[in-house]
């Protein structure tokens, strides 16, 4: 504890990134609570500037911009940490058997580097042009390609570790492979997961913005940060208030992920933690 006291005061970006974070998580679970309707439709007070009745100003159908952000906040980090905890689950596991096992390495491997060969935007308009649009479906299709990332994290921890003498002192012992996995490998792998997770949420939160900005994300009627920018960018000159403020939300949101990233792995790093602490 009072080492990563010691580090946090060395390395504020850590906790920069941390409150930023929770901010956020903060304002979209309290998003009933602290923001209106954000479909609600007034066009007579379409490309209102902000003001009291309206903190951030009305898009050009008039609804409240503020309320769209807050609500948009939802989607991003839904979608974020969806896209992180399904492809750490499941290249967790194949990232294990594929480092442990040679036979299965093989194989497994190059199905992976064919799956990094298909880019999450043209894989979400394929499978949003064949399914209906929705927020697991884009979900689905940015985890996708972030499984073969942590299959390859996971497989070169993994093949490290089993070189070590107490892994090989486990074998020699005859402890079954299962339990040599699970008790003695999987533990390593655990802090460059984290720090990958945090990574793959900034990534997943951008992807799902640049899908909704083409219009092949989740449905329309969802606000999210991606078409907010995209149905206001013809207003741009006249009320940039609409994009300006879900631009500096997502701004802020990839920042703070990528700041908790970065403290993090000089955290877990214990070679680079000692020599900063």
């Amino acid at each position: 504890m009072k080492r990563l006291a010691t580090f946090c005061r060395r390395n504020p970006t850590i906790i920069i990134g941390a409150v930023l974070l929770v901010l956020v998580a903060a304002v979209a679970l309290a998003a009933p609570s602290i923001a209106g309707d954000p479909v609600a439709l007034k066009p007579i007070d379409r490309l209102q500037g902000p003001s009291a009745a309206h903190w951030l100003g009305t898009d050009f159908l008039g609804r409240d911009v503020y309320a769209r952000v807050v609500y948009g906040a939802r989607v991003s980090l839904i979608v974020g940490l969806s896209v992180a905890a399904m492809s750490i689950v499941i290249g967790l596991g194949i990232g294990l058997a594929a480092g442990y096992w040679r036979g299965v390495d093989a194989v497994v491997m190059r199905f992976m580097d064919g799956l990094m060969a298909i880019p999450a935007i043209l894989l979400a308009i394929a499978m949003v042009s064949l399914n209906r649009a929705s927020v697991w479906i884009v979900i689905v299709a940015i985890t996708i390609p972030e499984v073969p990332r942590v299959v390859r994290l996971v497989r070169s921890v993994v093949l490290t570790v089993r070189t070590l003498p107490y892994i090989e002192a486990a074998v020699s012992d005859g402890s079954p492979a299962w339990k040599i996995v699970l008790r003695h490998i999987l533990p390593s792998t655990i802090a460059p997961l984290i720090v990958q997770g945090t990574y793959i949420t900034a990534s997943a939160i951008l992807i799902e913005a640049a899908l909704s900005f083409l219009g092949a994300g989740v449905p329309p009627e969802i606000p999210t940060w991606g078409n907010m920018i995209a149905q206001s960018r013809l207003f741009i000159a006249r009320a940039p208030w609409t994009i300006f403020a879900p631009g500096t939300a997502l701004a802020m949101v990839i920042l703070s992920v990528n700041l908790l990233g970065d403290g993090l792995r000089d955290l877990l790093d214990v070679r680079l933690a000692r020599r900063m602490v």
